[in-house]
């Protein structure tokens, strides 16, 4: 072996390590989101991790447990109804490793299908806002746990589940463990601390271990702290859970179907920001396979659904790796830990974890982007804030359902309003626009009309109102030119309107002629005998083509 592939060989290991040092903790605390045992936070990051590493392209990209898709899985399995299921029961937990066969499933049509554009479906405004939500629900739940309270018997399927939840918990602040409260705070504490100041090492790891220590050595659970208790030691069970119906699988289809979406969207972008940042190539399918084997894994090895992760990615690409044996290296930690070094673990409070799981979820209220989307877009920032209001107030299923449905209100949008402008020129020559009112007009007798997108079916209507209104009134000009260098595609309805709107201006004497129409565009409206009416010489190149023309014409206006 060469000594720089040892040494990149060396860097991944110590990669790995370090990924498995940060995320042991994190995902221990993501089965507080699940509701299944804390040992299944470890299974996350044991086979899936490898699946992925075998059967994906990205090589940066580290999948494992995850908040959002955790919330919703949580929020569809209490969805069911089934009466006197509890979280952290082996039924829940088979729910759990349903969810993510369906998961795989959907994904692995999706690969087949050629589907991994959907990921664009979802913006960025309102992932953003989806992901604030569930960490404002995520850090809500967390308080009762903290605190040392029971949790309030609220069911989270109900309209405001979180809020009065939270609510409940706050009336029971009078009876919290002090002790317990010392131990949120500490951890805390200590995450804060090492997170700013100590970034060299893993602050999650310091808590968990000292917390741990402390435990044993002063017999916190004598102190009225509740802790883990026996943690089964061993590698995970291999089978298809048992104990399910199809009535179960069809009841968790929607969630699933939810799930499959997130992880579509932020595994998507995630790969897509590093293939950026070192400039490789990114194709959306080409992942679909590897997170569809990793929900696989998860699914038969006794865990819950798995997402590629913004921050375990980043873990392992601050350590400098660019390989997937950085992953190989944190499974092979994750079994050793599995094997040897669960025992500790039942002296571990609970309270630790709901300070981990709490600190998550406030790293989730993004509010830099929030603040980013308010200054430049405030119409989409109202998009972002209503779909994160919905996932505290209503839940993370109905919130990323609003999503999906927020961004193709809001592309659909843009598209029916799109910038259409009137084209002048002022007294220097220099290119200006003004909005298409009437009496508008780029000059005497000519109207050059800058259509800003496709013609489609909702914004048809408004094209030809717009047209019509330039071309009435007292004076109305000799020339109507349609300005077609951002129209790229016009569908059944949008064709049809063209080519009425060419009889309409033909019926008002006005000559309508299109200007920098591309060649595809050109044949869509050949077929739909737009040509047939103005005639092939009313096409134009270029917008000072069209004034030419429209100077050399012997029914232009006097100067």
């Amino acid at each position: 072996m060469r000594p720089y592939d040892r040494a990149w060989l060396s860097r991944d290991v110590i990669a790995g390590v370090t990924l498995a040092a940060l995320a042991i903790p994190e995902v221990m605390g993501y089965t507080r989101i699940a509701g299944t045992p804390v040992i299944t936070g470890l299974y996350t990051i044991l086979i899936p991790i490898v699946a992925f590493g075998i059967f994906g392209s990205s090589r940066h990209l580290v999948v494992g447990g995850d908040s959002a898709t955790a919330a919703i899985m949580f929020a569809g399995i209490a969805g069911l109804g089934i009466s006197g299921l509890q979280p952290n029961t082996p039924q829940w937990l088979a729910l759990a490793s349903l969810t993510a066969l369906l998961a795989a499933a959907f994904l692995i049509v999706a690969r087949l299908a050629r589907l991994g554009f959907l990921a664009n479906f979802i913006s960025r405004t309102v992932l953003v806002g989806f992901l604030t939500g569930v960490g404002i629900q995520v850090a809500l739940g967390q308080f009762a746990g903290m605190l040392g309270v029971a949790s309030p018997d609220v069911s989270l399927t109900r309209t405001s589940g979180t809020v009065v939840k939270f609510w409940d918990t706050l009336k029971d602040v009078g009876q919290a463990s002090g002790a317990t409260v010392a131990v949120s705070v500490a951890v805390l504490a200590t995450l804060v601390v090492f997170g700013r100041w100590i970034k060299a090492i893993p602050g999650g790891l310091v808590a968990v271990v000292g917390a741990i220590a402390v435990s044993w050595i002063a017999d916190l659970q004598a102190h009225g702290v509740s802790v883990l208790g026996p943690v089964p030691s061993g590698l995970p069970h291999v089978g298809f859970p048992s104990g399910l119906s199809w009535s179960d699988a069809t009841g968790l289809l929607a969630a699933s179907a939810s799930m499959f979406l997130v992880i579509l969207a932020q595994s998507a972008a995630t790969s897509r920001a590093y293939a950026v940042k070192y400039k490789e190539r990114f194709v959306e399918n080409d992942d679909l396979l590897g997170l569809s084997a990793a929900n696989l894994a998860a699914g038969l090895s006794s865990t819950f659904v798995v997402n590629g992760s913004p921050t375990k990615t980043e873990m392992v690409d601050e350590a400098k790796s660019h390989t997937q044996v950085a992953q190989a290296t944190t499974a092979v930690v994750v079994a050793v830990v599995l094997l040897f070094l669960t025992k500790p673990l039942q002296y571990l409070p609970n309270a630790v974890l709901s300070a981990v799981v709490f600190l998550i979820g406030v790293k989730l209220i993004d509010i830099a982007n929030m603040r980013e989307i308010w200054r430049l877009r405030r119409d989409e920032f109202w998009v972002a804030a209503i779909t994160a209001a919905v996932v505290v107030a209503v839940g993370v299923e109905q919130g990323i359902l609003l999503a999906i449905v927020l961004s193709i209100v809001l592309h659909v949008r843009r598209h029916y309003l799109p910038r259409d402008r009137v084209i002048v020129w002022d007294d220097a020559g220099h290119v200006a626009t003004r909005r298409p009112i009437p009496g508008a007009v780029s000059e005497p007798g000519l109207v050059i009309y800058r259509f800003g997108v496709g013609v489609f079916y909702a914004n048809s209507e408004r094209l030809t109102e717009e047209a019509i209104a330039l071309v009435s009134g007292d004076d109305p000009p000799r020339w109507f030119v349609l300005d077609a260098e951002a129209v790229d595609d016009v569908d059944y309805t949008g064709g049809k309107t063209l080519a009425e709107l060419a009889d309409a201006l033909a019926a008002r004497g006005v000559l309508f002629t299109i200007a920098n129409a591309s060649h595809a565009l050109r044949r869509e409206l050949d077929r739909f005998g737009v040509t047939e009416r103005i005639g092939e010489d009313r096409y134009f190149d270029s917008l000072d083509e069209v004034r030419s023309a429209f100077h050399a014409a012997p029914d232009k206006p006097a100067a």
